[in-house]
């Protein structure tokens, strides 16, 4: 489960390393916790690169997210549970669209029915 202030790492080459989440999205509306698959509002909190004019976003940024990997079991309709080591999240545009032109890591089958089926083409590999 992820709340507000919650540490997540960025698996994507936007330039962040980690954001701590703000507010949490469910469905356009306020909830406390959000899910695989949920949109958060976050802060960006440390960058990748030293260099930070090779990153897509700076220090302190407000950006969208879209939560790939939980600690938190995930239970699919087949009756298979998986689980990662850590809480981790894709950072997004205004319009929902993905930073990053990579995502390091596997990303669970379930975003293929959602909108962010892009994360499945430029993800390395799919769970």
């Amino acid at each position: 489960m992820i709340q507000m202030q919650t540490k997540l790492r960025v698996v994507d080459n936007s330039g962040g390393k980690y954001i701590r989440c703000i507010r949490v999205l469910k469905k356009g509306a306020f909830s406390r916790k959000a899910r695989l698959g949920d949109l958060i509002v976050a802060s960006v909190q440390l960058l990748r690169d030293k260099n930070r004019f090779l990153s897509k976003v700076k220090k302190g940024d407000v950006v969208y997210a879209v939560i790939v990997k939980t600690k938190m079991s995930f239970l699919r309709q087949t009756g298979y549970s998986f689980k990662s080591d850590i809480n981790a999240a894709v950072l997004l545009t205004k319009q929902l669209k993905p930073i990053g032109t990579r995502v390091f890591g596997t990303i669970p089958l379930e975003f293929r029915s959602t909108q962010y089926a892009k994360l499945l083409s430029i993800s390395s590999g799919i769970v």
